[in-house]
């Protein structure tokens, strides 16, 4: 489903990534652990078709960078950082669910379920409300949407411990019918999650093992 063939990526001189090969495949669970400057979100980055790279990186044999459309569409993605969106909630959702072609409301039970008063906020723009609540949209969008991939970087940041229960076992509901990658400092709370585990430093992978492992 997803694939890395020698990639590389440099900001001026510094290397970022260097020569990562990486393949997961249809309802893997997969870890993505390291330090800060390890190089983890610049490998999301450009599995998302955000940044030019040495090599080539597909999802389910598309290039997110020539065939961006399409490929974000199979993806539901969680940024560390939330953008900077000014539109209406509401529109947020409508407009996030169009593209894969969802129900939005399956987003609107998504965030009442993580405990977010969705109906207090539908009409806020995004970029004035907390960034819990930010947190909380945006894994309502990333879990309901009908995608074959799942991109979470740092996703339970901002989660207050009531939210972060239910943010797992919604993940939980979803093991098995799409591929996920998690980036994530708490590895003990993903690792019943997955069923792999990537470790990155310094650019590149130093531990590939499965979880029994």
């Amino acid at each position: 489903m997803i694939k890395f063939q020698n990639v590389a990526k440099s900001f001026r001189r510094a290397r970022v990534l260097d020569g990562i090969d990486l393949e997961i495949g249809p309802g893997e669970r997969v870890a993505l652990i390291g330090s800060n400057g390890a190089g983890k979100t610049t490998l999301i980055r450009c599995l998302l078709g955000e940044y030019n790279h040495d090599g080539l990186v597909t999802i389910d044999g598309r290039s997110p960078r020539t065939d961006r459309s399409f490929v974000l569409g199979m993806i539901g993605f969680v940024p560390q950082l939330p953008p900077p969106l000014k539109m209406p909630v509401g529109q947020l959702i409508h407009f996030a669910a169009s593209l894969c072609g969802s129900d939005p409301q399956r987003i609107v039970d998504l965030a009442k379920r993580l405990g977010l008063d969705i109906d207090g906020v539908l009409a806020r723009p995004f970029v004035k409300l907390s960034g819990g609540m930010k947190q909380k949209i945006l894994i309502s969008i990333a879990l309901g949407r009908d995608t074959k991939v799942l991109i979470m970087d740092e996703p339970t940041a901002n989660l207050d411990p009531q939210a972060r229960a239910v943010f797992l076992s919604l993940l939980s509901e979803r093991a098995g019918s799409v591929a996920m990658l998690i980036s994530s400092h708490r590895l003990n709370e993903v690792s019943s999650l997955v069923d792999r585990v990537i470790e990155m430093d310094m650019g590149k992978i130093t531990l590939d093992k499965k979880v029994e492992h």
